[in-house]
């Protein structure tokens, strides 16, 4: 049986990796939606605001939230704020995304920004619209499950996306030998997994086998998987941006589906081997399933 709290690890000290070595995040498939914009980077430090906010003045297109307002990355500001000055409503009413410096999450988060324009944008605006009607109504300082799910999603959402409904089906059934070894030629044709949330690249930078995204499955057309990877990021961005923008979606935690990331074929060598699959601590089985195999044990 494979260690639980094994590593494959891209750096032993995320801190220093891009003035030591970026390309092993340039050659990682966990990192492929952020490929580009990495290789943006000019400085062989780690990114400061400015080279973030350099990255956004090259785009031909600018990146604006959904009031309207220009994105740019500016300095955290600490102690209690007013309203309109905390992250959410700050991002939403101004533009402006509260950026801690040498902070591997907030970089990251500033990288899905430009990978992720719209979608990001849609995320924010759900916040600002949950926390508008929340002080409307009380001054209640719990998230609701709406929040819950969108936090859920910017974090750790990876977006899965399929052209085989029957593969869609087994990731949703817990069906991960099935899925990832039995079906593995038909999951590399016709399915795809693009890590969206920030806190998940932090985690990427020393992968581990546990390490699991919370995934968001989108369908697409067969075709999708033959374009070039920027143009199957710009229509994943506009898809997801889509589905977050129709109220009746996402939420509830329940409309993501736990995916164990390094059992994605090519993302570990060491997923290589059947036996892999067999680590039932990563690899766990539905609620319905374990509860099954519960029953007949006793039986």
């Amino acid at each position: 049986m494979i260690a639980r709290h094994s590593r494959t690890e891209l750096t032993s000290d995320p801190q220093t990796l891009l003035t030591v070595d970026n390309t092993k995040l340039l050659q990682s498939p966990l990192f492929e939606p952020l490929h580009a914009i990495l290789a943006g980077f000019d400085t062989h430090d780690f990114p400061t605001l400015q080279d973030c906010n350099d990255l956004l003045a090259k785009r031909i297109t600018p990146i604006r939230v959904k009031s309207g307002k220009p994105l740019h990355f500016v300095s955290q500001e600490c102690g209690k704020l007013p309203f309109e000055r905390q992250y959410e409503p700050r991002c939403y009413l101004e533009g402006e995304v509260p950026t801690r410096t040498n902070n591997w999450h907030d970089l990251f988060n500033a990288l899905v920004w430009l990978a992720f324009p719209e979608s990001k944008a849609a995320i924010n605006a759900r916040h600002y619209q949950a926390l508008a009607e929340q002080a409307k109504v009380a001054k209640d300082s719990q998230r609701g499950a709406v929040r819950d799910v969108n936090t859920l999603l910017d974090e750790s959402g990876v977006i899965v996306v399929y052209s085989n409904a029957e593969l869609a089906g087994l990731l949703r059934d817990f069906k991960w030998k099935e899925l990832f070894w039995q079906r593995r030629e038909q999951v590399s044709a016709s399915m795809g997994f693009y890590i969206f949330g920030h806190g998940l690249y932090e985690k990427a930078l020393q992968p581990y086998v546990g390490m699991t995204g919370q995934g968001l499955l989108l369908a697409v057309e067969p075709a999708f998987f033959s374009w070039s990877l920027s143009k199957r990021l710009a229509h994943l961005d506009t898809l997801l941006a889509r589905h977050l923008d129709s109220l009746e979606n996402c939420r509830n935690t329940r409309d993501l589906s736990p995916v164990p990331l390094l059992g994605v074929p090519g993302w570990t060598p060491d997923n290589e081997i059947e036996q892999y699959y067999e680590n039932t601590h990563y690899f766990r089985p539905g609620r319905r399933a374990a509860r099954k195999n519960e029953i007949l044990a006793r039986d």
